[in-house]
């Protein structure tokens, strides 16, 4: 059990207002870790991840033996780290006889666990392997954009969470405006079956003429790479959704009295005017 101090000056009760949960949220940190045994293809996917989320993530090099994900009892210490860290996103990685090359994806809601996804990594290909134009390289902290291919991510429960989190875990920071000229990387996930989707990370090279509208767009393949196989996730219960989904209320607008809006006529006021005394 944790020990709840009370804050004894308005400094103290700043900062525990900083890691509270807000309507409107901060930009999302990742906690990234490893359990008791984590292979070498492991380790290689978590310095990937640390350095595509370079300033917004935090990893643990040595080995923590209590994290049991899935299990009762098992989630206290990712807990104790999140609220540790201020970190609402988890990356846990471990290695056995029975889930080799394991990763667990999760969110946090409030630094108690709102969701996991686990899923078994195959095929992975670091960014070194990938040689590409140095040109085309993205600019490090630089906002991606994301294809979903396939039907599976619409229909299938599990490929559906999966899409959430991986959304998530590397969207980085929620902007109102975009400049395309700044875009110059896609996360592109392909569904290959009903528990199967091929990750990889490409460049977009230029926006060239095509004789339409619509410019063309090369895509160059840069790593990394994987598939990922998906074995358990856990959803989270209704009313603990009902509270994290809850959205701020647009208060820039003020109240328009007295005016109505219509299909046919547009926009229509009402306007008051004092009894008149008629004189005859």
């Amino acid at each position: 059990m944790l020990k709840v101090k009370t804050p004894k000056n308005h400094r103290a009760l700043r900062e525990l207002e900083k890691h509270a949960p807000k309507l409107v949220e901060n930009a999302k940190k990742t906690l990234i870790l490893q359990g008791t045994k984590t292979s070498g293809v492991l380790k290689g996917l978590l310095a990937e991840i640390h350095h595509l989320k370079k300033g917004n993530s935090i990893r643990y090099t040595r080995k923590n033996d209590n994290i049991r994900p899935f299990e009762s009892g098992g989630e206290t210490s990712l807990e104790f780290f999140s609220l540790k860290t201020d970190c609402s996103l988890i990356v846990f990685a471990s290695h056995s006889k029975k889930r080799p090359n394991n990763l667990v994806l999760g969110r946090t809601y409030d630094h108690h666990i709102y969701d996991l996804v686990e899923v078994g990594v195959d095929n992975f290909k670091p960014m070194e392997s990938f040689l590409g134009d140095l040109k085309v390289s993205p600019i490090l902290g630089s906002k991606p954009l994301f294809a979903f291919i396939g039907e599976g991510f619409e229909n299938v429960e599990e490929l559906k969470h999966l899409k959430e989190v991986l959304l998530e875990l590397f969207r980085g920071e929620v902007v109102e405006n975009l400049n395309l000229s700044g875009v110059d990387r896609v996360y592109v996930c392909t569904a290959v079956n009903s528990n199967t989707v091929f990750f990889t990370q490409c460049a977009v090279r230029g926006l060239k003429k095509s004789g339409t509208a619509a410019p063309r767009v090369e895509l160059i393949e840069i790593g990394p790479s994987m598939d990922l196989v998906v074995r358990r996730h856990r959803l989270p219960n209704e009313s603990l959704k009902k509270v994290a989904m809850k959205t701020a209320l647009d208060r820039s607008k003020k109240k328009e009295k007295n005016i109505l809006r219509d299909a046919v006529h547009g926009k229509l006021g009402k306007i008051y005017i004092p009894d008149q005394q008629i004189q005859i």
